[in-house]
């Protein structure tokens, strides 16, 4: 994340990773603790996907196959700065606690512009949300459980869901 270059007169709804509503949630199924970055760190506000350890967590499926993601990455605050002067982004580190959520309702960076209903694709290199019609082909991605909740230009933040269907 850049430092402050502007200043707007109404505060964001969000920060990509945070809940969008108050619904249930549901996260994926291992111990207390279980699940750390992998090397090189994981993006807060994308899909992961639990390795072959599993324990570690990265933005990429373990192999080239285009299997879905286990969850979502929710934005926990366990990232750090290491050294003073530095800024803050949205890595965790590699080693520190993943909470994967495989259901509920957040917000993310959309790459695509984004309509209520489409489904959501997963990057099978990075992570990063795109949508398109539920059952499209998206290159180097795969849809998800989630779906668009909100409208949203490319690069802005949109709502993601398990609670609704796709169209």
């Amino acid at each position: 994340m850049p430092f402050q270059t502007q200043v707007l007169t109404q505060p964001a709804p969000a920060v990509a990773g945070d809940f969008a509503t108050h619904n249930p949630v549901a996260t994926f199924p291992v111990a207390e603790g279980a699940l750390v970055a992998a090397s090189g760190g994981c993006t807060v506000g994308a899909f992961g996907w639990v390795q072959p350890d599993g324990t570690t967590v990265a933005n990429m499926p373990p192999t080239s196959t285009a299997t879905a993601p286990d969850g979502f990455v929710h934005r926990n605050l366990t990232g750090q700065i290491s050294s003073f002067g530095t800024e803050g982004s949205l890595v965790i580190p590699q080693g520190f606690p993943v909470t994967l959520f495989s259901a509920g309702d957040f917000w993310a960076t959309t790459s695509t512009a984004a309509t209520p209903g489409q489904a959501v694709f997963a990057s099978l290199t990075t992570g990063a949300i795109s949508t398109a019609a539920a059952g499209a082909s998206v290159a180097g991605a795969v849809q998800t459980r989630f779906v668009v909740a909100s409208s949203a230009a490319p690069g802005d933040l949109v709502k993601l869901s398990t609670w609704n269907s796709a169209q």
